[in-house]
């Protein structure tokens, strides 16, 4: 986590660590990355270079790039320094997306409360342990999670899965804009469009994302409390209406599909912040005990998605029952948010707009972790600063929220769950590099981006290709059902990310023994 989740000492000079030690080549007249030795500079034109100093030297603007962070630039850690980082997951979760997650449960796969619940909860759960897994690295190694990567999957194909990790972070930025701009539009009674709430969210998004994690902290630190607030809010107006003793519908075989996909859909939400977890935590000392990292996130994020996810489940369960509620859901998700408010009035209008507003706490981190995704591509990404990629990136997902603000409900369904396959896949071969071949052994972390030093990656690309395929045979989307997945309960369920993670466990260790012996690295 950079420097505002830990203990500043007093002393420290008003310089910033963010911009004089890893700006890149981003405010340096040429791009060297260290592959393979020398390599061709990239020359940046002296304007150009004059007018990005500039920029970067606006008070709290974070210039650091993906360049490691050194030992020696670290910050003292403290207690406040570890209670951030569950502060920093819960804040960054409760948030409006997860409330639309849990009613798909009822209003999707037909479930009921119980049913739902259960998924939810032990889904959250398997998710959060491999995204808090993947949180240890970043104080060991001072680098970014995808920097990381390249010591499991190899330089190169650490790019696939860096791209990968784009694609995800957008599609959450889509989402975020998407279901804050229906509530937003709700609150008004529909005399805002869906797509002037978007812009809102989005520009807001922005904002806080350019210029980094040391604004993005203090706004996560205090953004919370209004969430929590609201959200007990609409748990004592609309409780009474929530049905607990909702049943599932469907004979066993279609009960027990729509239980895999849900549970599956539930893992896929908490473990897709596994690809950026280690991004918060580089300022953090080498000293920082991995078991801290690991249940403080842990702690962060399964407290904050189980809360948000029963909320949406009550939700859910409630429109068999409720009319107003019914004619919500067809107007949106977003608009039967806004309807658990409707007996509080005036009130409940402004306990909307702050729903709204907080899934900026959930869009700003996958902002940022997108943005340095596109300097792990390559020195021509990296030449680029943070703060411009932030720009892109914004304008990617303010484009496609536009154009799929409609299609919530199938975005959520389709999207979440594909991207929770590679994402496990990738934690599994992690794992097994780590407790097999690296224990006892570790890594040389100065060697983030030395190519002749990191692995090639043949065994690691090879499982996780091979893991996609199981994925792919095991999926159960409205456009393809695999061959394995549709004979699941009779109907078709989704056991895509079971059969991929059983695919790399099994294909990796061989690979990687002989990668070994014949390449040694």
């Amino acid at each position: 986590m950079d420097h505002p989740a830990v203990h500043v000492p007093a002393d420290r000079k008003s310089q910033d660590i963010e911009k004089s030690a890893g700006i890149d080549v981003s405010s340096t007249s040429t791009s060297t990355e260290n592959v393979s030795g020398p390599v061709a500079p990239i020359p940046v034109p002296p304007k150009l270079s004059k007018w990005n100093q500039k920029i970067e030297s606006l008070s709290g603007l974070e210039a650091r790039g993906i360049t490691r962070v050194l030992p020696e630039e670290r910050h003292e850690a403290s207690l406040l320094g570890y209670i951030q980082m569950a502060l920093l997951w819960f804040s960054a979760n409760v948030s409006a997306n997860n409330l639309a997650v849990g009613m798909l449960g009822p209003l999707l796969f037909n479930l009921g409360f119980l049913d739902s619940a259960m998924c939810s909860v032990f889904g959250i759960l398997v998710g959060a342990s491999a995204t808090a897994y993947m949180s240890i690295w970043g104080a060991q190694s001072g680098n970014r999670t995808m920097v990381v990567a390249r010591y499991f999957m190899g330089y190169w194909p650490a790019k696939l899965t860096t791209f990968l990790n784009m694609i995800l972070m957008v599609g959450y930025g889509t989402i975020d804009c998407i279901i804050g701009g229906q509530i937003l539009s709700a609150v008004s009674g529909g005399g805002m469009s869906i797509v002037v709430g978007i812009v809102i969210v989005a520009l807001i998004s922005w904002l806080v994302a350019v210029f980094g994690m040391a604004i993005f902290h203090v706004y996560e630190r205090w953004a919370w409390i209004p969430q929590l607030i609201v959200l007990f809010i609409l748990v004592g107006s609309a409780g009474p209406s929530f049905d607990s003793s909702l049943q599932s519908i469907g004979d066993s075989g279609a009960v027990t599909a729509g239980r895999l996909s849900f549970f599956s859909l539930q893992l896929s939400v908490p473990v897709s912040w596994a690809a950026a977890s280690s991004d918060f935590y580089v300022y953090y000392p080498e000293t920082t005990k991995s078991w801290k990292c690991f249940a403080m996130t842990l702690t962060g994020l399964s407290l904050s998605f189980c809360f948000v996810n029963l909320l949406g489940i009550g939700l859910g369960s409630g429109v068999a029952t409720n009319a107003v509620w019914e004619e919500a859901n067809h107007v949106s998700a977003g608009a039967l948010i806004v309807a658990g408010f409707d007996g509080l009035k005036g009130f409940g209008s402004f306990c909307g707009v702050i729903v709204a507003l907080g899934v900026i706490s959930n869009n700003v981190p996958g902002t940022y972790a997108s943005a340095l995704g596109c300097q792990v591509l390559g020195r021509y990404g990296k030449m680029v600063p943070r703060y411009l990629w932030v720009c892109v990136i914004v304008l990617v997902y303010f484009i496609c929220a536009i154009a799929g603000r409609e299609h919530l409900y199938t975005i959520f369904q389709n999207f979440l769950a594909l991207m929770g396959y590679w994402v496990m896949i990738f934690v599994s071969i992690v794992l097994e590099e780590h407790v097999i071949f690296r224990r006892g052994v570790g890594f040389d972390w100065t060697a983030w981006e030395d190519k002749k030093r990191l692995p090639l990656g043949i065994a690691a690309l090879t499982a996780f290709l091979v893991g996609w395929a199981g994925a792919i045979i095991g999926m159960a989307q409205t456009w393809y059902i695999g061959p394995v997945g549709e004979k699941v309960g009779g109907v078709g369920a989704d056991i895509g990310t079971w059969l991929g993670i059983a695919f790399a466990l099994i294909l990796f260790p061989p690979l990687r023994y002989w990668e070994l012996k014949k390449f040694g690295r």
